[in-house]
């Protein structure tokens, strides 16, 4: 990327790079482990000029979200009771009933959408990955399978379809053309209508040293300043942000072509002025904190693996790739990957052609340590292997920085 996604300026720096890594959901069969793998560069900037941090290399959305997407988000019981107090507290607050229209971009499997449907609510699902579009399908769900652009939302509106409340939960990041995006949610909603956007929060990413959560799909990493510049050049008001606990740390952005500010975003807007969320200053020393952790956790799991402990790890998701990739954690050092999702069992993690299991092979081969990737949902993970940590397993929990942890609390090492 020569230039900033969002406002064009050619003034973005690089502040961290993770080196050349293969894409973090191209999960591979075993017939496909003597193949190559493509890798692509990933390596993370500051724009001076909006305030966005973003990648500075891109690779084809088709090859991300068409070919090797097998994210189904039901899989989570955090993220469906998460998804339903949002859709409840939707339909309170703005009146939703029989003649609204509900649009979600990037619905996946009708995760969110179906809990509208329940209240009776319309909706519209769009979403470009076949699998969990056609499970989505199957639920009764309206959906389009295609990507959303500003074109697609003029053909809608043109086709008499307008929306009460466009819901867009961890995609903007997604996009390729943000602008693009953005222009065709102002042109899709009713001028009285609200987005409901959820994007991980840029400053929750720095501080506790989400590293992993950066990869080849996230494009961009957002502040409210940013958003707000982003949300601005297409006249739609950022009118409240609520921030959320989920995937490390989340901001929810309602905005609408009319304003009606609770007084929210003046004061992100402020403290993330008096942090330098707005500066490179900010960003800087991220590298340097980066680099501690993945020697304190290849310290960490070579002593172990010294000792003749066995060590497994728990979740098949980009994260987790990026997280063994980036550290060298390969199958010398970790047995396997287990994970819920039966769309990834049997294949392998890319990189480092670590077999994905189901969770069970935590109990059946009771590795002394797992490595929990999926630190995001560390406490719902937690309460499904009580079985596993009352049998005296362990987990190693990586960020903010190594640690592990049993059923009778935290050891730090």
């Amino acid at each position: 990327m020569a230039t900033c996604r969002s406002c064009g300026s050619d003034d973005v720096r690089s502040f961290l790079d993770l080196g050349v890594l293969p894409l973090p959901d191209a999960l591979r069969r075993a017939a496909e482990l003597q193949q190559d793998e493509k890798r692509y560069p990933l390596e993370v900037g500051f724009c001076a000029s909006c305030s966005l941090v973003q990648i500075l290399e891109e690779v084809d959305p088709e090859e991300m979200f068409v070919a090797n997407y097998h994210y189904y988000s039901s899989f989570s019981d955090a993220l469906l009771r998460h998804s339903k107090k949002n859709v409840d507290n939707l339909v309170a607050t703005r009146g939703l009933g029989p003649e609204s229209l509900v649009v979600e971009l990037a619905s996946n499997d009708g995760y969110l959408l179906q809990y509208f449907v329940k209240h009776g609510v319309p909706v519209l699902g769009i979403d470009p990955s076949p699998g969990p579009a056609a499970a989505a399908a199957e639920k009764g769900i309206p959906t389009m399978e295609t990507f959303f652009t500003r074109e697609l939302a003029e053909q809608l509106v043109a086709n008499g379809k307008q929306a009460d409340v466009i819901v867009a939960n961890n995609v903007m990041a997604h996009v390729p053309d943000v602008n693009g995006f953005v222009g065709g949610i102002a042109k899709l909603l009713k001028e009285n209508g609200t987005t409901s956007i959820e994007a991980p929060y840029v400053r929750d990413l720095i501080e506790h040293c989400e590293f992993d959560t950066i990869y080849h799909e996230h494009l961009c990493y957002f502040s409210v300043s940013a958003v707000e510049a982003l949300f601005e050049r297409h006249d739609l008001h950022l009118n409240k942000v609520e921030h959320l606990d989920i995937h490390g740390g989340s901001l929810r952005y309602y905005a609408s072509p009319t304003p009606d500010p609770d007084g929210s975003v003046e004061r992100y807007l402020d403290e993330e002025t008096r942090l330098g969320l707005d500066t490179q200053d900010f960003y800087d020393g991220f590298a340097n904190r980066v680099g501690q952790l993945k020697t304190d956790l290849r310290e960490l799991v070579a002593r172990l693996k010294g000792e003749g402990k066995s060590i497994a790890a728990y979740g098949a998701a980009a994260k987790g790739a990026i997280m063994l990739n980036y550290v060298g954690l390969d199958h010398q050092m970790l047995d396997f990957v287990v994970d819920r999702n039966t769309h990834k069992q049997g294949r392998y993690m890319p990189g480092m052609d670590l077999e994905i299991r189901d969770p069970r092979a935590l109990l059946e081969d009771k590795p002394d340590y797992t490595l929990l990737l999926s630190w995001n949902f560390k406490d719902e993970i937690m309460e499904q292997q009580q079985e596993y940590l009352n049998q005296g397993g362990k987990f190693i929990v990586p960020v903010p920085h190594p640690e592990v942890v049993s059923h009778a609390g935290v050891h730090s090492h």
